[in-house]
């Protein structure tokens, strides 16, 4: 007996793009490329805030926690952080389908149960490693556990945060792991109208010796790094001719390649786990790297 296709719940129409707001600048740039987002994919937007009462009575104390007029105070503040978040996507988009969400949860928990329906999740990281706003064990947990695309936008400081030129770049790492990058990312290029850049490398041991050049000249290599990027590419430059792809093969230093991509990208786009310079990629040195010193936004993309 015939079984019936999965159906994606990321895909349906009625999937929204889901921002999470803390009132850091970082969130406030999440929330602005997500109404962009979700204006360009015709799509709801719900922006989302959770407070955390555990994490509220390690600073203030159980007992002051659980008073009702400090739990009111932390709804109100959340209200007023979707008020003020809600007027910065109508500025990306008037006509935007917006909705806001307060909950009593922690953050992380939140977002990742609303990754399950969602298109697409966004979530701000501060800039030069500060560990605010989702920078930390929620910007981690969210990306590691997540279902469907994770999107972290850095807030970088003076630098242009969320580029609209530039190429779209992939990380493949010549695993099933890489096909649903590959997808999103070929899907991200073509909707921005921009070049893909598909990018492979062999290791990282050097990723951690500063200085080391790339990429190292071997032309066995390069022939076999292109060989895999054309496997992992089959048949998606049929579905997307209007995308035009360069491939980058590198010896060494993923991590440091797909950062550099990133000063002039409008998106780097990687796989949830991999093999060689992506091994355990979202609880590894590159993971960790890439998601808080890329200098655009970073997708995540899992294979459920």
């Amino acid at each position: 007996m015939p079984t019936s296709p999965t159906i994606n719940p990321h895909r349906l129409a009625t999937a929204a793009v889901v921002v999470g707001v803390d009132g850091s600048a970082a969130s406030d740039l999440a929330v602005e490329w997500a109404a962009d987002a979700a204006s360009r994919h015709n799509r709801r937007l719900n922006i989302v805030h959770g407070f955390d009462l555990a994490a509220s009575a390690e600073l203030v104390g159980m007992y002051d926690v659980l008073v009702p007029a400090v739990t009111d105070e932390l709804h109100r503040h959340g209200v007023d952080l979707l008020a003020t978040a809600g007027r910065l996507a109508y500025r990306v988009d008037p006509t935007l389908d917006v909705e806001t969400e307060v909950a009593e949860a922690n953050p992380a928990r939140l977002l990742i149960q609303r990754s399950e329906t969602a298109h697409l999740v966004a979530l701000g990281a501060a800039g030069s490693g500060a560990a605010i706003g989702y920078l930390g064990s929620t910007l981690l947990a969210v990306t590691s556990h997540g279902k469907g695309s994770i999107v972290v936008v850095r807030e970088p400081g003076t630098e242009q945060h969320t580029p609209s030129v530039g190429p779209v770049v992939v990380g493949l790492d010549g695993t099933r792991h890489s096909e649903p990058a590959v997808a999103a990312a070929f899907a991200e290029a073509s909707e921005r109208r921009t070049q893909l850049v598909a990018v492979h490398a062999w290791g990282d041991m050097f990723d951690r010796i500063s200085g080391v050049p790339y990429p190292v000249p071997d032309k066995d290599a390069q022939i076999a790094g292109q060989a895999l990027i054309a496997e992992q590419l089959a048949g998606w430059q049929e579905k997307f001719p209007d995308v035009q792809v360069i491939r980058k093969v590198y010896l060494f230093g993923p991590r440091q390649a797909l950062t550099d991509w990133s000063k002039s990208a409008q998106l780097v786009v990687v796989g949830s786990r991999g093999r060689g310079g992506f091994r355990g990629l979202l609880l590894g040195s590159t993971s960790n790297s890439l998601v808080q010193q890329a200098h655009c936004p970073v997708m995540v993309v899992h294979s459920k």
